[in-house]
């Protein structure tokens, strides 16, 4: 039988809950940054390619002990290639060429 203490310490780590994993296109994006290949990353974290492979497809997730090692690996990544997007304000906008009016310009001299 468990003790209060051991049912406390269960109750206090399911509230705190597990922080997500980045989604399955970031996992994949960030090992790619980290020239990392799924074979390597799946030797690493003793598992298969096969299911590093389902995991950046979103068709599984990493469960215990590997959700934290795989968790702790791409915050790591996270800070040493973190995403770049451009703020919306300064994205380059495409416009419409403008008629001008000719002007009457001087003969250039060719020499």
């Amino acid at each position: 039988m468990p003790t209060e203490e051991e049912l406390f310490a269960a109750v206090d780590a399911l509230l705190a809950g597990d922080p997500d994993l980045p989604g399955p296109a970031e996992r994949a994006r960030l090992r790619e940054a980290a020239g990392i290949t799924q074979a390597r990353l799946a030797q690493v974290l003793q598992t298969t390619t096969q299911t590093v492979k389902n995991w950046e497809a979103g068709r599984s997730r990493p469960r215990p002990p590997r959700r934290q090692a795989y968790q702790r690996l791409l915050e790591g990544w996270a800070q040493q290639f973190p995403t770049t997007t451009a703020p919306a304000d300064t994205a380059p906008t495409a416009t419409a060429p403008t008629a001008t009016a000719p002007t009457a310009t001087a003969p250039v001299a060719t020499c």
